[in-house]
């Protein structure tokens, strides 16, 4: 118990030291970095679940087992394009979907409200088309919404949805590598 406390109080502290909420300039220049460095514009982030495997909790039942078949909790992040984490939710239990585990989230609660302070929509760069919102990108686990965009599926795609699936999954894939996942790719 003194451990977790300990942990609680060391977050309190430290979290809007080294993880304070960005603001609208902050996402612009997120974006920005997003476009230069991925190719991929009105990006603000690359979200990610990842399971994280612990022993079973007594008494927890099947909460904590995954689809991986062994026990875990999720560890979920939005990360921006220097691969530094931007937000964090952990603890979630390892049976939930990383879709459901944002939604429980507070980052997806702030999502969902309009609370993080995003810019307004702009027109993608080399066009005339209409405004398009500010975006976070994941992969297939993730349910579309307005501000989180995923890759279409892989059947019998255009050229124009293949090159799209393509930026994309370079943008996200900074998320993976913050974990560890992806080297050198």
């Amino acid at each position: 118990m003194v451990v977790r406390e300990t942990c609680v109080d060391i977050w309190n502290v430290l979290h809007p030291i080294v993880m304070a909420k960005p603001q609208k300039e902050d996402w612009l220049e997120i974006a920005e970095h997003f476009y230069k460095s991925c190719n991929f514009p009105n990006c603000l982030g690359a979200i990610d679940g990842k399971h994280i495997r612990i022993k079973k909790p007594a008494g927890s039942g099947s909460q904590f087992f995954n689809y991986k078949k062994y026990f875990s909790f999720v560890l979920l992040a939005v990360c921006d394009s220097n691969y530094r984490f931007r937000y964090i939710d952990v603890g979630s239990y390892g049976s939930s979907s990383d879709s459901a585990v944002l939604g429980l989230s507070a980052f997806g609660r702030m999502l969902l409200n309009n609370e993080l302070d995003l810019p307004a929509p702009q027109t993608l760069p080399g066009t005339t088309s209409p405004p398009m919102p500010f975006v976070f990108v994941g992969d297939e686990a993730f349910a579309l919404m307005e501000h989180l965009m995923r890759p279409y599926s892989s059947r019998g795609l255009s050229i124009a949805r293949r090159v799209f699936n393509y930026r994309l999954t370079r943008a996200r894939q900074v998320v993976e590598c913050s974990f560890g996942i992806l080297v050198n790719k």
